[in-house]
């Protein structure tokens, strides 16, 4: 597939970095030169030095006879510009746009093709906000992911030391909940992937990813470990539009408080948000989380821009007593660096945003995409269309069918039920299959096998 990425910033550079490896044609453009050169010498790709929505650089960058344009730059308006020109001069098939502005967001009628024709909106704050909600929801919680609409859900915990599961088999987890259908899809054991058997031995620490009907998340879990208790009082530091969105999300059920620097976006969010407590100040000084009472909180969010300030800000909560600290980076570097120690989740915009873009560039009919465990491995929802004559899936056992390495199908989503993967069950037309990928090379593979026909051949 030939791509342009307009932009070659976090996004853009880890979108490219994903597609690359997938033996696509891809070309980035972006007015930064050294940015490029970077992305030049580690990528197989192409680079275009400009501004990405003028037609003569989109035209140098091959946009004649593109596929999809990924417009991904800071600018909304040169991302929907940029659509625009595509559309009207290059007739692109997909287009996609980043566009963070609710003032924007809010219009739906504005994006369509006989206005501003973008096929695709990325929001990454939305995707943020919906992603932190549902670790909220989840206490203990690593990683939560809908497929289907949430009708089933992956969640990703750490096994503890005295959970009943740990230091057995997996085949007893069936022995231990008999009524209660659940796969575990994967395993990491000191960062890297098992794929799981029935006699494979959980170990305390692992970080064990399952998948079941959202009714019985909470069941599984209290196998792995002693669960927490339901979330009552969360403190957000940085009251910009993820936290303000947040706040705006859960205020209903939570006791939110928001400390914020800008007195004027304080006004703001105390004018907008219903029964948030709006403080203003710096989450880093000590003395006005003490005066807060930080050591009742049951989650502490650090939500700014600025990663250095959301890791001190999360490491003085944590020390001060907050129960559990969840910290946006943006420099994906840092996350793995300091997740698991004082500070519980990391949580990485670019890699959120990845998976949205990435469920619009594979081929197949796949509905979602979620990089699992800052990108070493993705969760893959696909829908299987034709019959058994025209399709590789349709009409056969999993064990039959001839998956990728290191590939499992962890479930399947029919109409309204959940069924949980085993080697005998059939797949048919219609069916959501939610894959599981700890070898991202496969990834061209997996997309073959949803394809009806001989379109590969």
């Amino acid at each position: 597939m030939k791509i342009i990425i307009l932009g070659a910033g976090q996004v853009g550079g880890t979108l490219a970095e994903h597609l690359a490896s997938e033996a696509n044609d891809i070309t980035v453009v972006d007015t930064d030169g050294e940015r490029l050169r970077d992305l030049g010498d580690r990528l197989d790709i192409r680079t275009v030095q400009g501004r990405a929505s003028f037609p003569t650089v989109l035209r140098q960058a091959g946009a004649d006879d593109a596929d999809m344009l990924v417009a991904v730059t800071n600018s909304d308006e040169t991302n929907m510009v940029a659509c625009q020109v595509a559309h009207t001069l290059f007739h692109t098939p997909t287009k996609i746009a980043r566009v963070r502005e609710a003032a924007y967001l809010t219009r739906s009628e504005l994006f369509d093709n006989d206005a501003i024709p973008v096929d695709v909106l990325i929001s990454p704050e939305q995707v943020v906000t919906h992603y932190i909600k549902r670790l909220i929801e989840i206490p203990g919680a690593l990683q939560v992911i809908d497929f289907a609409e949430g009708k089933a859900q992956l969640v990703a915990v750490k096994a503890y030391y005295g959970g009943p599961l740990v230091g057995q088999q997996l085949r007893q987890l069936r022995e231990h909940m008999p009524n209660v259908e659940t796969r575990v899809a994967a395993i990491f054991r000191r960062d890297r992937p098992i794929l799981p058997q029935g006699d494979t031995v959980i170990e305390a620490d692992d970080e064990v990813f399952f998948i079941a009907a959202k009714a019985n998340i909470r069941a599984v879990m209290s196998e792995m470990r002693r669960l927490d208790e339901t979330y009552k009082r969360i403190v957000i530091a940085g009251g910009g539009q993820i936290g303000e969105r947040l706040a705006e999300a859960i205020e209903s059920r939570y006791q939110v408080k928001i400390i914020e620097m800008n007195p004027a976006r304080c006004r703001h969010l105390s004018d907008t948000l219903d029964s948030t407590v709006v403080l203003q100040g710096s989450a880093s000084d000590r003395d006005l989380l003490m005066e807060e009472n930080i050591a009742d909180a049951d989650i502490f969010l650090a939500l700014t821009n600025d990663d250095e300030a959301n890791i001190m800000s999360s490491l003085l909560a944590k020390r001060l007593g907050a129960k559990k600290v969840m910290t946006i980076i943006n420099n994906p570097a840092y996350v793995d660096l300091i997740q698991g120690g004082d500070i519980d989740i990391a949580i990485s915009p670019q890699l959120a945003t990845i998976g949205t873009l990435l469920a619009h560039v594979r081929r197949g009919d796949i509905v979602s995409v979620h990089s699992l465990r800052r990108g070493a491995a993705e969760a893959i929802e696909a829908i299987a269309h034709g019959d058994s004559k025209s399709s590789k899936v349709i009409g056969k056992a999993i064990e039959n069918i001839g998956l990728p390495p290191g590939t499992t199908i962890g479930a399947i989503i029919r109409d309204e039920e959940v069924i949980i993967a085993h080697d005998d069950t059939v797949i048919a037309a219609g069916d959501h299959v939610i894959l599981f990928l700890v070898d991202k090379k496969h990834i061209r593979d997996v997309e073959k096998l949803f394809h009806v026909g001989l379109s590969f051949f």
